[in-house]
């Protein structure tokens, strides 16, 4: 590994805690590594991307931030914490319209400073030209803005998740899982994982349950950018199409609309263990995970780790209401 310019912004090394309980319930030898306690605004797995994507910002000069992500994007608000403690600026185009009871995420977001442009529509794919007018309106009058792509969701910063799973062998004691299983939404993390599991040589499967993506579009854009990310990272090691596992029969309605099984998955993990999940992204994560394990394909007497990234804001939203409405 290539030494990359680098912040410091998590509270790292996480802690890797075994769930007894859980063990119990599933058959398996579950371990849960708790990224949602980074540190860094409430937590979650964006403090480690933005750990390298905030140092390499720093040093070609930046003193602005500009991001997008939804409404109650998680990485949309650890940009803003990140910014806030760099002392940058921060920009952050949100998808939809501005709401009028701002909860969770977005609280968040301006209560830490960041300035919120709405994009006036639900079109996600309008924010990257969004996001480049607003660089050069901000360009014009003399800053020097740095575009944090979405979900901090590029080589520079998913080799976060390369330098994760280093963290992860130290406190395992070289003792390998057969699985880690985490919620996948714009591919970073997962592409991190894997050329972590490829650059160490582990015999690990690295499963992404989708919170929003078809499976072949984002088992796609994860085989992209985890070979990005090795080169960025400098790793001589390589990945194919087989190395990337990606489920999609967990989204149900759509991305940020909790299912009856992942309402039951969030009650499940904080009623056996006392960990708290989100409903967007762990909670999904975490409801194919006990689907896998119950129809075999995560076999009985497994190790598994549960990748827990973050995101509990989202649990004082708006979104609220809706849990343990059926798909």
């Amino acid at each position: 590994m290539k030494t990359l310019p680098r912040v410091k912004l998590a509270m790292l090394p996480t802690a890797l805690e075994e769930a007894p309980r859980l063990c119990k319930e599933l058959d398996i030898t579950l371990f849960v590594k708790r990224d949602d306690n980074t540190g860094l605004a409430l937590g979650g797995n964006k403090a480690r991307k933005l750990e390298y994507l905030v140092g390499e910002a720093v040093e070609l000069g930046a003193d602005t931030l500009i991001t997008t992500g939804a409404p109650q994007s998680n990485h949309c608000r650890m940009t803003a914490a990140a910014a806030a403690k760099v002392g940058l600026a921060c920009h952050l185009v949100l998808n939809g319209t501005a709401l009028t009871v701002k909860q969770g995420n977005l609280l968040l977001d301006e209560l830490l400073g960041a300035k919120v442009h709405f994009l006036g529509s639900d079109d996600a794919s309008l924010a990257p030209a969004r996001m480049q007018g607003l660089n050069d309106e901000l360009t014009a009058r003399g800053a020097r803005p740095y575009l944090v792509p979405l979900g901090g969701s590029s080589p520079v910063g998913a080799v976060a998740y390369v330098m994760a799973i280093e963290e992860l062998l130290t406190q395992s004691c070289g003792q390998n899982f057969d699985y880690i299983v985490h919620a996948s939404g714009s591919a970073g993390t997962q592409a991190g994982l894997l050329a972590g599991v490829k650059s160490f040589g582990l015999p690990t499967r690295v499963i992404g349950i989708s919170v929003s993506r078809p499976q072949l579009r984002l088992a796609r854009e994860v085989l992209e950018l985890c070979r990005d990310t090795l080169t960025h990272a400098g790793a001589q090691t390589r990945v194919e199409e087989d190395d990337v596992i990606v489920y999609d029969e967990y989204v149900g309605r759509g991305y940020g609309l909790p299912t009856e099984a992942s309402t039951s998955a969030l009650e499940l993990f904080a009623r056996r263990e006392g960990i708290i999940l989100d409903p967007v992204y762990t909670a999904k994560a975490a409801a194919g995970l006990i689907d896998l394990v119950r129809r075999g394909t995560i076999p009985a007497h497994s190790r598994v780790l549960f990748w827990h990234t973050g995101g509990m804001p989202a649990l004082f939203a708006d979104l609220a209401p809706h849990w343990g409405e059926k798909a």
